[in-house]
Parts: structure tokens; sequence; C-alpha cells
């Protein structure tokens, strides 16, 4: 048995000769998308690839839905059976530090049936882990049931059970059970066998399961949040400036969503409903979580006054608030995108937020080659519900990494042409971010030929679908040549090998992982750093 040349070596002798931890085929065993040669992965590294991009159940440019999320179960399966540990760390990082959110809840599923089906133990805590939102043991269940029944194993049930007694509290219950969606708390509560924590609890579980079958049972009054919540609703109706109070919102664990609708069902004339509207925007202001802030500028702008203004552009531009927020950095392009008009209020804040969440991007030695793809593959949106693409996402790594080294760096646009991009040093990165949109063929191989010369490394930020030859071949092999996927393909056009590495997802996480790699420090998984 080998004893130093493993997977979790911390150091290689040889500096020049790192290898990435993602492995890709140095001979072609396939075609991509675009019909050139193509290089595929082990099993872990396709699999890591793929996880950091999928929305689950969503087309891609190359891609069906159902062709993608079968492709994601069968890699699940032979992961486990090959490194179920592997398994483990990668679900627990894919939920947090990546911060997908489909992606690992399905993956903490199948990884715990597939492990159910080899005999290993661990399933119940694998489901527990990747579940984190308050409404997320109901999707894991509707998921479960959607495809496998209503039988469900003990340690999958477990591990639902487990993180329903975590989430399933009086705000959570509030916000996010509906009588629309096909599981609900009290499905849960029901096939999963979850039991309370303590009195409190069981009063909240009693409720919700009279509520699901219509029983009707007033809310006991040790639930203060619930009791608050319907004696405000019973109020509003009367004097609706009772929702325009940020504490009363507060006390009754009213979501914005739903003061606004309560609103809508009250009669009033169009002048002082409007009034009212203005008002109780200003209200929830004051309560909102950062995700609906960002998501809601545009709203906040119409309706509330020059103080809240700044109040929200201060929670937005906060340290603390960005860094618990955990939101993707295209977020904040997005809320740019969407605020056009009103950047005198928002542009700042944003920005000092966009570079706060990509605070990883590192400063890097010597000359570096940037190259954003920008083809038509690229304007895939990254989900069904999102407006932002892959291109998006391309520019706006693109567009930090470039600023952040302004001086030192060369940006390239290409599609089937290409074309330098001018950085200035301290300059926007939103603002440069939006010079990149998609469209036209994808010559990579063209455009590292056309503009590199001599540079320390190439960065590529890209879905891997190419034509024309293996990109990476143009750059010696002394030449650190970095891929960032944005694809998840089975695929890609370029050669593994040394001083060839590949990254991916939506987060900043990675960019971390190449002042180690090019000091000859670690071959380890991003979530393996630190151990």
């Amino acid at each position: 048995m080998a004893k130093f040349n493993t997977r979790n070596a911390t150091r290689v002798v040889v500096p020049a000769q790192v290898q990435s931890f993602v492995k890709t085929d140095t001979v072609a065993t396939g075609r991509t998308g675009e019909g050139d040669p193509g290089f595929g992965r082990d099993v872990f590294s396709e699999l890591y690839l793929l996880g950091v991009v999928n929305f689950v159940g969503e087309n891609t440019f190359y891609e069906k839905d159902d062709e993608r999320d079968s492709r994601f179960k069968t890699l699940i399966q032979a992961a486990v059976a090959q490194d179920p540990e592997w398994v483990r760390g990668w679900v627990s990082w894919l939920r947090t530090d990546a911060n997908m959110r489909s992606a690992p809840l399905v993956a903490g599923i199948e990884a715990a049936r597939a492990m159910l089906a080899l005999k290993l133990t661990g399933g119940r805590q694998i489901v527990d882990s990747v579940l984190r939102r308050g409404d997320e043991p109901c999707e894991a269940l509707s998921y479960w049931i959607s495809r496998y029944g209503r039988k469900i194993p003990k340690p999958i049930k477990r591990g639902f059970a487990d993180a329903a007694q975590r989430l399933f509290t009086e705000f959570n219950w509030l916000k996010y059970d509906s009588a629309k969606d096909a599981v609900r708390f009290a499905d849960v509560i029901e096939l999963c066998h979850v039991q309370p924590i303590d009195a409190t609890q069981a009063r909240l579980f009693r409720l919700i399961l009279d509520d699901r079958h219509g029983r009707g049972e007033v809310a006991p009054i040790e639930l203060e949040m619930v009791v608050a919540n319907r004696v405000l609703r019973q109020l509003a109706i009367r004097n609706p400036h009772l929702l325009t109070e940020p504490s009363s919102l507060k006390t009754a664990g009213m979501t914005w969503e739903d003061s606004l609708s309560l609103l809508g069902t009250i009669e009033a004339d169009k002048a002082t409903l409007e009034k009212l509207k203005a008002q109780v925007w200003q209200a929830n202001v004051q309560n909102m979580g950062y995700m609906a802030l960002l998501r809601n500028l545009r709203n906040i702008s119409q309706y509330v006054d020059e103080r809240t203004l700044i109040y929200a552009a201060s929670r937005i531009r906060d340290e603390d608030q960005v860094a618990h927020s955990r939101q993707f950095p295209f977020r904040f392009l997005s809320a740019y995108k969407a605020t056009a008009q009103y950047q005198h209020h928002w542009g700042p804040a944003l920005e000092r937020a966009l570079q706060l969440s990509v605070k990883e991007v590192p400063i890097l030695s010597g000359r570096t080659l940037i190259l954003v793809d920008v083809s038509g593959s690229m304007s895939d949106p990254l989900s069904a519900k999102s407006e932002m693409t892959r291109c998006d996402v391309a520019g706006l790594f693109g567009a930090a990494l470039a600023i952040r080294n302004a001086g030192n760096v060369d940006l390239v646009r290409y599609n089937d042409g290409s074309w330098v991009v001018p950085v200035a040093r301290n300059g926007s990165v939103l603002q440069l971010a939006k010079q990149f949109q998609p469209g036209g063929g994808t010559a990579t191989h063209r455009a590292v030929q056309q503009h590199f010369n001599g540079h320390d490394r190439v960065i590529l930020i890209t879905d891997e679908q190419s034509w024309g030859g293996d990109p990476a071949s143009l750059v010696p092999a002394t030449t650190k040549f970095y891929t960032w996927n944005l694809g998840g393909y089975r695929y890609t056009g370029t050669a593994g090998g040394s001083n060839r590495f590949v990254f991916g997802g939506l987060t900043d996480q990675s960019w971390r992982l190449i002042p180690l790699l090019e000091a000859g420090l670690s071959q380890r998984w991003p979530w393996e750093q630190g151990e």
C-alpha cells in the first residue's frame, strides 16, 4: 500500500509537476458538445464538477434534464461504492461552502440510498447534514416519494426526522408551510415519526397536525409567535396600520410576502392602499433577511423614504451581513441589473458587497491571461427561476480577478472571435462584468493562440464545450493552465496532465487554491483544505 502517494498528500516534491485534484484523461474517449475530441474524468472529478453547477431537474444547452439527473445519480452511486468517506465530505461541502441547495439535497438522499444498498452506515447523518432550511425536510420527502414511493428506509426516515426536529419552529411553519405544497410539515411529522424535542415543540407539532387535518384547534398560549400571528391577521382587517409597525410584524413572524398579501385583502380606496403599501414596505425593510432585501431593492426604491433607503444600503454593504448571508456573487450582479434606474441608491453598496463576496480572489505574481467564454452555450440560465446566465457568472469572476490583478493581466472575452477588455485599476467589477454578453461559437483554441504571449498562467472560465483542438496544447507544459468549469458536462476539450487544473462552482471558494497549487502545497479537494 502506498504510504505517501495518496489523494490526501499535502506536498509534492517538484511544484512544477503538481497534479490537479480533478483528474482528466490524457487520451480522448468521447466528444464535446461541439464535436471535438472529448476527454473524460474519473467518477469523483466528474461528480465534483457536476455538483457545483447542478440545480437538478434543469435543462442545459448540451444536456436534457433527465439525462443530467440520471448521470448525477449514477455518479453518486459509483462514488459511494468506491469511497463513501469522500462522498460524505463532498455532500457537506456542497451544501455549506459551495452553497448549493437542490444538488446536495438530492445527493444526500441518493448517497444514503446507495449506502443502504451496500449495507454501509451513515445514511441518517448524511441526510440530516444537507437539510438546512426550514422547508427542506418537506422538499426532501417530496423528492423521495416522487421517485421511490411512501415506503421510507429507516436510516433515511431518521435523517428526515433529525432535520425536522432542528428546523420545525414556529417561524418556519408560518413562513414555509403552504396548502399549495404536495408535502407539508405535518406529512413529514407523520411519515417520519418525528419526536418533539421539548414540550413547546410538542404543542407546535399537535397544532401543525390539527391544522393539516382541518381540526382547527386554538393555538396554545405557549406558542407566542403563532398566537401573535393569528391575532394580527384578525386585527389588521379592521386596523391595517398594524401592518406598518416593524415590531408587530416581527413578533408575529410575518414575512414581507405575508404582510403585503394580507394588505391586498383589505377593502380601501386606491390612494389609501398605495399609501399603506408604502408604509408596509418601509416596515418590512427593518425585518427582512438579507436575501429578501437584496431581491427587493427595486420595490424598496419605489416605496420607502430616504432614511430607510440609507438604512437598507448600509445593510447591503455590511461585511458581517454579507458573510452571514452566503449569497452567490452573481446575486449582486442580478440586483445591480434590476436597479439600473436607482444606481444612485444602490450602486456603491452593491459594489462593496460584491467585493466582500469575492474576497477569496487572489493577487497573483507575474502575468496572467484570463479568457472568458461568451459563446452561445453560455447563455444558459443558471436555473429556470434565474435571469442570470453562465456567461454572467463567467464575466463576473473574470472581472473580479482582472481588477484584483490590474496591470498584470490581459482580460479577453471570446466566442468565434476574441476581444481584449480594458481593465482599470480600482475599477468597478459590476461595470466591467456587464461587458460580457453571450452569443456565437466556442473557438477556445483560437483565442489562446491569438492572446497567449509568454504569460505565467492562463485562466479559462468556460463550460468547456469547444471546437478547434485542445487549447492547453498551445501553452508550454511548465505554464499553469487553470479551467473554471461552469458546465459540468461529461467531456472536456482540454486534456489532463501536469500543470493543468480544473475548478468549478458559483462561489469564489476555490480561487484560494491557486496560490497553494502554485507553491506546490496542495492537491486536496476543497473540503479537505486545513485538515
